[in-house]
């Protein structure tokens, strides 16, 4: 009687916990919808306020204006291959440098991983960083946007603790067998990694594509500017005095929605290839610190 009990009582809470979720969830999707449907409308249903979450007199001008400008359509697949360059060169980072920290008897590993996370802690500031850059002669070329993110010290962390999670006799049979170092990081260590190596990937991979600032600060030639750079400058450029004009079928808000769906397909699209390693990969690279 009392197993009855718990299971209907079981039964109750997820039908509860459930429709909360499925509430929430809606939630969030309402401006994410309404993004959208306002880049799908037109002008005179914008201005009247006749979109809500589905377009009003359905038209694709924002998104023939922004793939009729060449410089976006370049930067768009500029910016596809420098994310998937700079994902692969900081995964190669992260997990060069974490293997390695792993290993207790590793001389001076404690003093190099506080180094790693005193960064977490003391920024230095733009100024520093930017003549640190130019010192390097990076300014204005592709490395401004590759070499100074490519290591994050909290993504070094969850590569870090995953490797200590896994279990030494795995390693020691493998220096029995007479592997190296490499070959057991290659061999051993990188397959049981995949989920961290996954969730971490997407962490560097949404935060290259999402970022502008070392656009703004590093970067002046246009054949350079990534997509959110693109998209920022031509945001700027559309006056909403111009644009409700009657020369023109659009206004502001049309280009800003497009915009912004454009920005969010790549991300979308790798999402849920992603996704089943993600909550697994956290929490393995959890298991020690």
């Amino acid at each position: 009687m009392g197993e009855l009990k718990n299971s209907r009582s079981n039964k109750r809470f997820q039908i509860i916990t459930g429709t909360i979720f499925i509430i929430i969830t809606l939630i969030a999707l309402v401006p994410i919808l309404r993004v959208v449907s306002t880049s799908f409308s037109s002008k005179s249903a914008i201005l009247s306020g006749k979109v809500t979450i589905f377009p009003a007199d359905f038209t694709l001008d924002a998104y023939n204006k922004a793939f009729s400008n060449s410089n976006f359509t370049g930067s768009f697949l500029y910016t596809i291959v420098l994310t998937l360059v700079f994902t692969a060169l900081a995964m190669f980072m992260t997990i060069l440098a974490a293997y390695p920290l792993s290993k207790t008897k590793l001389k001076g590993a404690g003093f190099i991983m506080t180094a790693f996370v005193l960064t977490m802690y003391v920024d230095p500031g733009t100024i520093p960083t930017f003549m640190n850059i130019k010192s390097l002669n990076m300014i204005d070329t592709v490395w401004a946007l590759l070499i100074p993110g490519c290591l994050s010290a909290y993504n070094l962390i969850i590569m870090r603790s995953f490797f200590l999670s896994i279990d030494k006799s795995l390693f020691e049979a493998a220096y029995i067998d007479g592997c190296s170092q490499f070959k057991t990081l290659t061999t051993i260590a990188i397959p049981l990694s995949k989920p961290t190596i996954a969730t971490l990937a997407l962490f560097y991979g949404v935060g290259r594509w999402n970022d502008v600032t070392d656009n703004l600060y590093y970067i002046n030639t246009a054949s350079l500017y990534t997509v959110q750079m693109q998209l920022k400058q031509m945001i700027d450029s559309v006056k909403i005095s111009a644009l409700e004009g009657t020369t023109t079928a659009l206004v502001a808000d049309n280009i800003k929605a497009a915009s912004i769906v454009v920005s969010m397909v790549p991300m979308l699209i790798a999402y849920p290839f992603i996704q089943r390693y993600f909550t697994s990969g956290i929490m393995l690279g959890a298991v020690k610190g």
